[in-house]
């Protein structure tokens, strides 16, 4: 399953959203990758999350694999409601 995001946040994603996301993504038991400037990275990692430079006007893709994948997509979109990251692209 995958989800892109279009980030909205004029600060981007910074040390505390990202904190979030990866705190999500390490309750569920699926593996979630973001892909962003062509670069792919693991969401269970905030060096990973950190080093894409996701800034305003950028797509993330989050790409999930295993048995609680839509929980976790569902469980992001709080997340990016909740912190004011962007919005849902695709």
């Amino acid at each position: 399953m995958q989800k892109t995001y279009k980030i909205t946040d004029e600060d981007g994603i910074h040390a505390r959203p990202a904190t979030a996301l990866v705190n999500t993504a390490n309750k569920f038991k699926s593996e979630v990758f973001a892909e962003a400037n062509n670069r792919k990275v693991t969401m269970k990692s905030i060096l990973g999350v950190l080093s894409l430079g996701l800034e305003p006007g950028d797509l993330v893709t989050f790409i999930t694999e295993g048995e609680d994948a839509s929980d976790l997509l569902a469980a992001f979109d709080d997340v990016f409601s909740q912190e004011g990251l962007g919005i849902v692209y695709r």
